[in-house]
């Protein structure tokens, strides 16, 4: 699975902004797919996820209200709306792919994406 990210760009603090993961291979369906995100001088850490049926979907704490996963099989599309933005959001975002949630939860996945720089200035 190949994995491209885009959408990122420079918003102010409240606003809102969606990603979108585009993903080729025939094996899309198999995969839960999940965001990740990497400050600078911080550690890469899980934002959401979501199954490969899109009907369940997790979060990290510090996103939970704000942040929705979702996908399109169809399109095998993934997205993640961001609203209410801060400025601790800013990051550069990763899409990924692996067939178990728990996995990205941890911090591993099968396949990543290249990231979208995300900035949210106060």
């Amino acid at each position: 699975v190949q994995l491209q990210a885009f959408g990122g760009g420079l918003v102010q603090a409240g606003d809102s902004l969606r990603l979108s993961c585009a993903a080729s291979g025939r094996s899309f369906t198999m995969y839960a797919m999940g965001w990740f995100r990497q400050a600078p001088g911080k550690e890469r850490e899980f934002v959401a996820a979501i199954s490969w049926t899109g009907d369940s979907t997790y979060a990290t704490d510090s996103v939970k209200g704000r942040f929705t996963v979702s996908r399109d099989n169809a399109k095998k599309m993934v997205y993640l709306q961001m609203n209410s933005l801060r400025p601790e959001d800013t990051a550069i975002y990763y899409c990924a792919a692996h067939t178990r949630v728990a996995t990205m939860q941890g911090g591993k996945a099968h396949y990543w994406g290249q990231g979208t720089q995300v900035t949210v200035s106060s």
